[in-house]
C-alpha cells in the first residue's frame, strides 16, 4: 500500500467513525486517497480516435499514412458538453493506439498529428481535450499503447525509454491526469520483434511524475481490467487481487479471478467495466444502426457500478470528429434513465435500528444520505440485522448499499426481507457490497424492511442503506453479455 493510501485511511477514519466504530480496526488492504477518489467517479467515458476512424479498421498496422487522419469539424468542446449532460464524470482519449499514432505532436515519434493534413500540422487533440475537460469540469485520462507497430526502436532495450518518455511529455504538457490505461496487448513493430516491457520502470515513472493518475491494466497496480469487454462485473466483486506470479496480456490472472477479485487478495486493485456503446470501439459508418438503446446501457450500469465497479463506456467520436447524433441520444436517454432509477430515497431519515437479542439499538448515520458516515455493529460481532420503519407501507424495487471502503472490504453475503401479515418474507439477496451495490428484485410493498449481513470477514462497516421505487430491469443475465 501507498503511504499515500494511509494518510486517505487516517483521514477517512474520523470522517466515517463514530462512537464505538472508532475502535474497530481496518483490514488491508486500504484504498489510497487516488483510488477513493476514483470509485466516487462511478461512469466516464472511453474515445478510441485516430487513423483508424478514417481507415474504417479496428486495430491498425501502422503503415497508415498520417495523411488520413483529417477530421473535418473536431469539436473537444462537443465531446464535453455531451460527456457532461450525459452524468459521465470525465474522458480517457486513444492517445497512442496499437498503431503508434500520436494524437499529440510528440518529440519522439514522426507518426503524429504534426504529419498529419489536420489543420496542417498544427494540431494537438490532446491539448484541445485537456482544456474542454478542464472548461467542463471533468476528469482527463489516457490510454497510451505499449505496443507500437510503428517506431522503428520497437522491440530493442531503447523502446522502453521511447515509451517512458512519451509518458512523461503527456504528463507535462496536459495533465493532470486522473487515469492511464495501459492495453495487455502486446505483438511483432515494424521490425518482426515483439517488446519485453519494463513495467516497473513504467510505474516508478508514473508515481514520481504523475503520482495522481490512478494505472489500469490486468493487473493494476491501481484498477484492474473486470475479465470482458462486455461491461459486466462479477456479481461477486472482490476490490481485493493478489498479483504475486502474474504479468499484463498473455500472463495475467484468469478472467474469472479478474472478474471476482480475491476475497483475502494482498492489493487494493478494484475492477473496471470497459465496453463499447457500439460493435466496434473505433467508429464505424456501417455501426449507426447497431449503437446500445438507453436501456441497453441502464442494464450494464447495474452490472458495473451496481456491482461494486465503474463503467468506463467507449464512444468513438466520428469521422468529422463529433459525438455522432445515434451515440448522443442513447447517452441523453441513459441519463434520464439514470436519473429516474434513485428518484427519491425511500430510506432517507426514516427510523432505522439494529436489532439484538429483542433489543433495539440505534444505528446512526446509515440512512442520512451521506456515504462519508459509517455504522457498525459491535466489535467482534460479524452479522447482523437492521430495520427500518418506513412510516407506512411503500412500493420498490430497488436496494443501494455501501461499505465503509476505507475500514477495507468486509461484507460476504446479505438478504433484504420484507414484513408481510404472515411473517417476514425475502425479497432479495447477494454477495459483496464494497463501494457500492445495486440490488433490484420484483416491486414489494411494505412498511418495514430488514437488512440482514449473513456473514462478514469482520465487523461489518456500513455507510448507507437507500430503498427506491423504480422501474424494474428484469433478473440479470446468465454469462457476461446483457
Amino acid at each position: 500500500m501507498r503511504v499515500i493510501g494511509i494518510i486517505a485511511f487516517i483521514a477517512s477514519w474520523f470522517a466515517c467513525a463514530t462512537g464505538q466504530e472508532r475502535s474497530i480496526p481496518p483490514i488491508p488492504p486500504l484504498p489510497s486517497i487516488e483510488q477513493r477518489a476514483w470509485h466516487e467517479l462511478e461512469f466516464y467515458l472511453f474515445m478510441h480516435f485516430g487513423p483508424n476512424t478514417f481507415t474504417d479498421v479496428e486495430w491498425g498496422k501502422g503503415t497508415e499514412s498520417e495523411k488520413v487522419f483529417n477530421p473535418s469539424q473536431l469539436d473537444c468542446r462537443q465531446w464535453c458538453r455531451i460527456t457532461k449532460a450525459a452524468g459521465a464524470k470525465g474522458i480517457i482519449i486513444t492517445a497512442k493506439h496499437h498503431d503508434g499514432f500520436c494524437l499529440w505532436p510528440s518529440k519522439y515519434s514522426s507518426h503524429t498529428v504534426r504529419e498529419s493534413g489536420w489543420k496542417d500540422g498544427k494540431g494537438d487533440v490532446l491539448k484541445e481535450l485537456s482544456a474542454a475537460c478542464r472548461e467542463y469540469g471533468l476528469k482527463f485520462g489516457v490510454y497510451i499503447s505499449p505496443w507500437d507497430r510503428n517506431h522503428p526502436a520497437y522491440g530493442t532495450p531503447e523502446y522502453n525509454d521511447v515509451y517512458i518518455n512519451t509518458m512523461k511529455e503527456v504528463f507535462a504538457n496536459y495533465g493532470p491526469l486522473f487515469e492511464l490505461w495501459w492495453d495487455g496487448a502486446n505483438g511483432e513493430g515494424p521490425n518482426g520483434k515483439k517488446q519485453i516491457y519494463d513495467f516497473k520502470k513504467f510505474e516508478n515513472v508514473v508515481r514520481e511524475f504523475s503520482p495522481h493518475t490512478v494505472v489500469f491494466s490486468d493487473i493494476g497496480p491501481d484498477i484492474r481490467w473486470v475479465g470482458n469487454e462486455d461491461g459486466v462485473a462479477g456479481e461477486t466483486n472482490w476490490n481485493l487481487l493478489d498479483t504475486a506470479g502474474f504479468g499484463r496480456g498473455a500472463t495475467s490472472p484468469p478472467t474469472d479471478t479478474l472478474n471476482r477479485g480475491n476475497e483475502n487478495g494482498a492489493n487494493w486493485i478494484p475492477a473496471e467495466c470497459d465496453v463499447s456503446i457500439r460493435p466496434g470501439w473505433f467508429y464505424h459508418a456501417g455501426q449507426d444502426t447497431l449503437v446500445k438503446t438507453p436501456e441497453q446501457l441502464m442494464r450494464l450500469y447495474l452490472l458495473s457500478v451496481g456491482r461494486g465497479s465503474s463503467l468506463l463506456l467507449n464512444v468513438p467520436p466520428d469521422t468529422r470528429g463529433l459525438i455522432h447524433e445515434q451515440d448522443s441520444a442513447a447517452l441523453m436517454g441513459f441519463k434520464k434513465l439514470r436519473d429516474k432509477l434513485v428518484p427519491r430515497n425511500l430510506a432517507l431519515g426514516v427510523k432505522a435500528v439494529a436489532i439484538d437479542n429483542g433489543k433495539e439499538i440505534e444505528t446512526p448515520n446509515l440512512n442520512d444520505g451521506d456515504s462519508r458516515t459509517c455504522w457498525a455493529p459491535e466489535p467482534g460481532k460479524n452479522i447482523c440485522t437492521i430495520e427500518l420503519d418506513l412510516g407506512g407501507e411503500k412500493s420498490f424495487t430497488t436496494i443501494q448499499l455501501q461499505e465503509g471502503i476505507e475500514f477495507g472490504q468486509r461484507i460476504k453475503s446479505f438478504s433484504l426481507e420484507v414484513e408481510q401479515k404472515a411473517g417476514w418474507k425475502r425479497v432479495a439477496s447477494g454477495t459483496t457490497i464494497g463501494y457500492k451495490r445495486i440490488l433490484q428484485f420484483p416491486k414489494a410493498t411494505a412498511q418495514k424492511i430488514r437488512l440482514n449481513i449473513l456473514s462478514s470477514k469482520a465487523t461489518p462497516m456500513l455507510s448507507e442503506i437507500a430503498i427506491f421505487s423504480s422501474h424494474y430491469y428484469g433478473d440479470p443475465p446468465k454469462g457476461h453479455r446483457p
